[in-house]
């Protein structure tokens, strides 16, 4: 029998502060429903002054180290398209937060919203060369564009962690995998620039073209026909987006492409994302958590993943639910991560939005805002300084 390698433990967090997309609605004058029926968003989640992708990735990190322990962990994959910096990865910092063991290799990967699935796979392969070892995958972005821009409804921050190992106790990660590139400037960050750049009909486009790209190559190598699967996961950088995408591969291959269907597939994996907002990276991942934290019994059932990542990177691979995964579910604790949030107001949110370190080298202070396990405490001489409570 083939060794069964993939999600050990899921855990998330996201920000200490959300804006309700009323407050948004109410600033710019658009009408609500442009929001919660139109991309089908409620709220973003908006970092404090002291929260960034490391704080937020050891925040989801550390419950899956204080149930399981550290000693097989002998990989970090951090994930992130909200990299702080060019050359050391973020997964340095939530290695020494965590207080992993000096025995690891740590490493960043990129490629837009798709890189937590290109993390997943490099772990599978670790995995698969020595069943004794598991690995830490940590997705975790914070997503800005500029305000008063079109993409400022979508934004959104959170961290995902997923250990990965042999005989995992929520999902079982199956080959094949279909694969799909294509070179399409549909969103993109340029190192001189703090916010992305987006063309949203672009962008919808390139992510309906690697739908059909992944499908097609997932079906040339023997995957599973399109109605074996009880739901599918999809990238979410709107929940809509997963509506569009699924009706759009059933469109695709000849099916029933009727709202109700639609919402049968998809609808599951859409609560988180509609509160927390595009969490670029650990978007598709927060689909899978809603799922498994909301669905019936999917013990058995295969489930279905579409990782996209503009410019553009995709991939299609089918995930099996174990028997038995409700017992090691995070449930409580992540419905409490969304509840936990304070709102802020539209004046608030924007003063957040348009923070930024000085670049002069010297010392700089973050104030307090934070009151969980980990916060950016300042910059000194171009150096973060983090802080575990």
């Amino acid at each position: 029998m083939s060794l069964s390698i993939g999600i050990h433990d899921l855990s998330f967090a996201t920000t200490e502060f959300v804006l309700p997309h009323t407050a948004l609605a109410g600033h710019n004058g658009t009408e609500i429903g442009k929001y919660h029926v139109g991309i089908g968003q409620e709220s973003m989640s908006v970092p404090a002054a002291d929260e960034d992708i490391v704080t937020l990735g050891a925040a989801a990190a550390a419950p899956v180290v204080a149930r399981h322990g550290s000693d097989l962990i002998r990989t970090v994959v951090f994930a992130t398209e909200s990299s702080i910096d060019q050359a050391k990865s973020a997964g340095v910092y939530v290695h020494s937060l965590l207080g992993l063991p000096s025995a690891t290799r740590v490493v960043e990967l990129k490629q837009a919203c798709y890189g937590a699935t290109a993390a997943l796979q490099f772990a599978i392969g670790l995995v698969r060369r020595d069943p004794g070892q598991q690995v830490l995958v940590v997705a975790s972005d914070v997503s800005r564009y500029d305000l008063d821009s079109p993409g400022e409804a979508t934004q959104g921050a959170a961290a995902v962690a997923i250990l990965v190992s042999a005989d995992p106790a929520l999902v079982r990660v199956e080959d094949p995998s279909g694969l799909f590139t294509a070179d399409v400037m549909d969103f993109w960050r340029p190192n001189y620039r703090d916010t992305a750049l987006v063309d949203g009909q672009e962008s919808i486009a390139a992510y309906l073209q690697a739908v059909e790209g992944v499908w097609k190559d997932y079906t040339e190598q023997g995957g599973h026909a399109l109605e074996d699967f009880a739901a599918f996961c999809y990238h979410q950088p709107f929940t809509k987006m997963a509506h569009k995408a699924h009706r759009h591969l059933l469109d695709y291959c000849g099916h029933d492409a009727g709202k109700e269907v639609v919402a049968r597939a998809v609808a599951g994996t859409t609560a988180y994302n509609a509160v927390i907002g595009n969490s670029y990276t650990a978007s598709m991942y927060l689909g899978l958590a809603a799922l498994l934290d909301q669905a019936d019994d999917l013990a058995g059932r295969p489930v279905g993943f579409l990782s996209y990542g503009s410019g553009s990177v995709a991939e299609f691979f089918a995930g099996t639910v174990v028997a038995g995964y409700r017992e090691h579910l995070r449930t409580r604790a992540h419905r409490e991560a969304i509840g936990r949030r304070r709102v802020v107001d539209y004046a608030a949110y924007r003063g957040l939005h348009e923070r930024a370190f000085p670049t002069d080298g010297g010392d700089h202070c973050t104030p307090a805002q934070t009151t969980g396990p980990f916060r950016l405490a300042g910059i000194s001489g171009h150096k973060r300084i983090y802080q575990a409570r």
